[in-house]
């Protein structure tokens, strides 16, 4: 029986994404294999990370690619990708939380490319008058970034049910990155 890698990985990020702290033993068991068949494609947690890592910036462009940023409004443009990330968000939850993957020298380049995809659609959204100009691109990518890892948890632990997750995450960060209409 051939070990299907995505399945392991997609196992992996599902319990991580609920228990940060999960040993690789555990990882295993949620893979349903053995601990040793586990170290021969990860030899630990830095390289399990590091392939989950791989996986949500992969799934994160994917949902930037199939979110049509760049069609109507900014605004629109944000639903439709809130909407189109949710299924990888319990994995961006554990990743945006994963300081080793932020620290040092070698960080992987693909958080600088989704950040500057993200950053410019809040950048396109505020030169259209559409979003406020007293808070930077970068930070409401951070911002989004918190309000996704969020909402996951709050799906996961049951607190907010997982239909509402888009517009939990939408209201609130639009109801602040807004730019009101002076009267």
């Amino acid at each position: 029986m051939t070990l299907d890698r995505e399945q392991v990985l997609r196992s992996a990020a599902a319990l991580l994404a609920r228990k940060s702290t999960a040993t690789m033993d555990e990882v295993a068991r949620s893979a349903g294999i053995g601990r040793a068949t586990l170290h021969r494609h990860f030899a630990g947690r830095d390289a399990l990370v590091g392939a989950l890592e791989d996986l949500g910036i992969r799934e994160f462009e994917a949902a930037l690619d199939s979110a049509g940023l760049d069609e109507g409004s900014a605004e629109d443009g944000l639903r439709r990708l809130i909407a189109a990330v949710e299924p990888s968000a319990g994995l961006l939850a554990f990743l945006v939380t994963e300081n080793q993957l932020f620290e040092g020298d070698d960080v992987n380049e693909g958080w600088n490319r989704l950040d500057a995809r993200v950053s410019a659609l809040f950048r396109r959204g505020q030169e259209r008058g559409e979003f406020r100009i007293d808070l930077t691109p970068a930070w409401l990518t951070e911002a989004l970034y918190g309000l996704i890892g969020s909402c996951a948890w709050s799906v996961q632990t049951g607190r907010v049910a997982a239909q509402d997750f888009p517009y939990m995450v939408v209201e609130l960060l639009l109801g602040g990155a807004r730019r009101s209409v002076e009267k």
